[in-house]
Protein backbone atom coordinates (compact mmCIF):
# COMPACT_ATOMS: atom_id res chain seq x y z
CA UNK A 1 0.00 0.00 0.00
CA UNK A 2 2.73 2.58 1.01
CA UNK A 3 4.10 2.17 -2.68
CA UNK A 4 0.79 3.18 -4.19
CA UNK A 5 0.79 6.48 -2.09
CA UNK A 6 4.78 7.08 -3.77
CA UNK A 7 3.85 7.14 -7.00
CA UNK A 8 0.88 10.20 -7.11
CA UNK A 9 1.86 13.23 -8.12
CA UNK A 10 2.74 15.92 -6.15
CA UNK A 11 0.25 19.00 -6.00
CA UNK A 12 0.81 21.54 -8.25
CA UNK A 13 2.32 24.90 -7.50
CA UNK A 14 1.00 27.91 -8.38
CA UNK A 15 3.16 31.01 -9.79
CA UNK A 16 5.43 32.68 -6.85
CA UNK A 17 4.42 35.43 -5.00
CA UNK A 18 7.65 37.11 -6.55
CA UNK A 19 6.28 36.64 -9.88
CA UNK A 20 2.51 37.60 -9.22
CA UNK A 21 4.03 41.27 -7.37
CA UNK A 22 5.90 41.74 -10.82
CA UNK A 23 3.02 40.67 -13.16
CA UNK A 24 0.63 43.03 -10.76
CA UNK A 25 3.35 45.91 -11.47
CA UNK A 26 3.41 46.31 -14.91
CA UNK A 27 0.16 45.98 -15.47
CA UNK A 28 -0.46 49.32 -13.16
CA UNK A 29 2.62 50.80 -15.17
CA UNK A 30 0.97 49.81 -18.32
CA UNK A 31 -2.64 51.52 -17.03
CA UNK A 32 -1.11 54.75 -15.80
CA UNK A 33 0.61 55.05 -19.08
CA UNK A 34 -2.46 54.86 -21.06
CA UNK A 35 -4.03 57.13 -18.96
CA UNK A 36 -1.49 59.49 -19.09
CA UNK A 37 -1.65 59.06 -22.93
CA UNK A 38 -5.29 59.65 -23.54
CA UNK A 39 -5.16 63.19 -21.18
CA UNK A 40 -2.68 64.24 -23.19
CA UNK A 41 -4.60 63.31 -26.18
CA UNK A 42 -7.66 65.03 -24.65
CA UNK A 43 -5.84 68.15 -23.96
CA UNK A 44 -4.33 68.84 -27.38
CA UNK A 45 -7.95 68.35 -28.47
CA UNK A 46 -9.52 70.87 -26.77
CA UNK A 47 -6.63 73.42 -27.84
CA UNK A 48 -5.87 75.15 -24.69
CA UNK A 49 -3.00 74.22 -21.87
CA UNK A 50 -4.67 73.08 -18.20
CA UNK A 51 -4.67 76.66 -15.98
CA UNK A 52 -2.92 77.16 -13.02
CA UNK A 53 -4.59 77.50 -9.97
CA UNK A 54 -6.33 80.79 -8.74
CA UNK A 55 -6.24 81.80 -13.24
CA UNK A 56 -9.63 81.74 -15.23
CA UNK A 57 -9.78 79.17 -18.08
CA UNK A 58 -7.91 79.83 -21.70
CA UNK A 59 -10.66 81.85 -23.72
CA UNK A 60 -12.48 82.94 -20.48
CA UNK A 61 -13.84 86.19 -20.54
CA UNK A 62 -14.75 88.22 -17.14
CA UNK A 63 -18.31 88.32 -16.22
CA UNK A 64 -19.00 92.00 -16.52
CA UNK A 65 -17.24 95.26 -17.17
CA UNK A 66 -16.03 95.75 -13.27
CA UNK A 67 -14.94 92.19 -12.27
CA UNK A 68 -12.17 91.98 -10.32
CA UNK A 69 -10.02 89.23 -10.23
CA UNK A 70 -11.07 86.59 -7.60
CA UNK A 71 -14.80 88.70 -7.33
CA UNK A 72 -18.08 86.87 -8.31
CA UNK A 73 -19.92 89.28 -10.64
CA UNK A 74 -23.16 91.49 -9.34
CA UNK A 75 -26.55 92.20 -10.03
CA UNK A 76 -25.17 95.51 -11.40
CA UNK A 77 -22.81 93.64 -13.97
CA UNK A 78 -25.78 91.63 -15.06
CA UNK A 79 -28.76 94.56 -15.61
CA UNK A 80 -30.50 92.28 -13.25
CA UNK A 81 -34.08 94.48 -12.46
CA UNK A 82 -36.68 92.61 -9.90
CA UNK A 83 -40.46 93.75 -10.55
CA UNK A 84 -42.82 94.47 -8.45
CA UNK A 85 -44.66 91.24 -6.93
CA UNK A 86 -47.89 90.75 -8.91
CA UNK A 87 -50.86 88.80 -7.15
CA UNK A 88 -53.62 88.14 -9.30
CA UNK A 89 -56.49 85.30 -9.57
CA UNK A 90 -56.41 83.24 -13.23
CA UNK A 91 -58.71 82.98 -15.73
CA UNK A 92 -60.07 79.47 -15.10
CA UNK A 93 -61.06 78.17 -11.87
CA UNK A 94 -61.33 82.04 -10.66
CA UNK A 95 -60.99 80.92 -7.38
CA UNK A 96 -57.17 79.89 -7.69
CA UNK A 97 -54.68 82.56 -6.81
CA UNK A 98 -51.44 83.14 -8.33
CA UNK A 99 -48.23 85.11 -6.14
CA UNK A 100 -45.07 86.10 -9.12
CA UNK A 101 -41.79 87.79 -8.28
CA UNK A 102 -40.19 88.14 -11.32
CA UNK A 103 -36.77 89.54 -12.67
CA UNK A 104 -35.81 90.73 -15.94
CA UNK A 105 -32.37 90.53 -17.40
CA UNK A 106 -32.01 93.58 -19.86
CA UNK A 107 -29.25 93.77 -22.53
CA UNK A 108 -27.71 96.39 -21.90
CA UNK A 109 -28.92 99.77 -19.65
CA UNK A 110 -31.78 98.91 -16.93
CA UNK A 111 -34.60 100.89 -17.73
CA UNK A 112 -37.60 101.08 -15.34
CA UNK A 113 -40.47 102.45 -17.62
CA UNK A 114 -40.02 99.55 -19.76
CA UNK A 115 -39.99 97.24 -16.53
CA UNK A 116 -43.25 98.70 -15.32
CA UNK A 117 -44.81 98.04 -18.68
CA UNK A 118 -43.67 94.40 -18.67
CA UNK A 119 -44.65 93.84 -15.29
CA UNK A 120 -48.35 95.09 -16.48
CA UNK A 121 -48.37 93.13 -19.36
CA UNK A 122 -47.15 89.80 -16.99
CA UNK A 123 -50.62 90.65 -14.84
CA UNK A 124 -52.86 91.19 -17.89
CA UNK A 125 -51.44 87.81 -19.56
CA UNK A 126 -51.61 85.94 -15.83
CA UNK A 127 -55.42 87.26 -15.87
CA UNK A 128 -56.26 85.04 -19.21
CA UNK A 129 -53.94 81.63 -17.97
CA UNK A 130 -56.12 78.70 -17.34
CA UNK A 131 -54.51 76.31 -14.80
CA UNK A 132 -54.15 73.39 -16.80
CA UNK A 133 -51.67 75.51 -19.01
CA UNK A 134 -49.37 75.66 -16.29
CA UNK A 135 -49.94 72.27 -14.83
CA UNK A 136 -46.80 70.12 -14.15
CA UNK A 137 -42.89 70.50 -15.81
CA UNK A 138 -43.89 71.24 -19.40
CA UNK A 139 -46.89 73.71 -18.25
CA UNK A 140 -44.10 75.52 -16.60
CA UNK A 141 -41.78 75.47 -19.53
CA UNK A 142 -44.37 76.92 -21.37
CA UNK A 143 -45.55 79.77 -19.18
CA UNK A 144 -41.37 80.88 -18.99
CA UNK A 145 -41.00 80.97 -22.54
CA UNK A 146 -44.07 82.51 -22.78
CA UNK A 147 -43.12 85.29 -20.35
CA UNK A 148 -39.37 85.80 -21.89
CA UNK A 149 -41.89 85.92 -25.54
CA UNK A 150 -43.82 89.28 -23.80
CA UNK A 151 -40.88 91.26 -22.14
CA UNK A 152 -39.23 90.33 -25.31
CA UNK A 153 -42.50 91.89 -27.48
CA UNK A 154 -43.03 94.41 -25.00
CA UNK A 155 -39.18 95.85 -24.22
CA UNK A 156 -38.01 95.59 -28.40
CA UNK A 157 -35.46 93.17 -27.21
CA UNK A 158 -33.89 95.25 -24.26
CA UNK A 159 -34.88 92.22 -22.13
CA UNK A 160 -33.31 88.77 -23.11
CA UNK A 161 -34.79 87.03 -20.20
CA UNK A 162 -37.40 86.89 -17.52
CA UNK A 163 -36.04 84.93 -14.43
CA UNK A 164 -39.09 83.53 -12.14
CA UNK A 165 -38.05 83.82 -9.07
CA UNK A 166 -41.01 83.16 -6.76
CA UNK A 167 -44.45 81.40 -7.87
CA UNK A 168 -46.90 80.57 -5.60
CA UNK A 169 -50.42 79.02 -6.44
CA UNK A 170 -53.40 79.37 -3.45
Amino acid sequence: MAAATDTAPAPRKGPSLIVQIAVLLALSGAAVGAGWFAGQMMGARSGSEPAAEGEPPAGAKPAGKDAKAGEAPGPQSLNIFPLATITTNLADPRDLWVRLELALVFKDQVDARIAEMVNQDVLAYLRTVKSRQIEGPSGLQHLRSDLDERAQTRSQGKVTQVLIRTLLFE
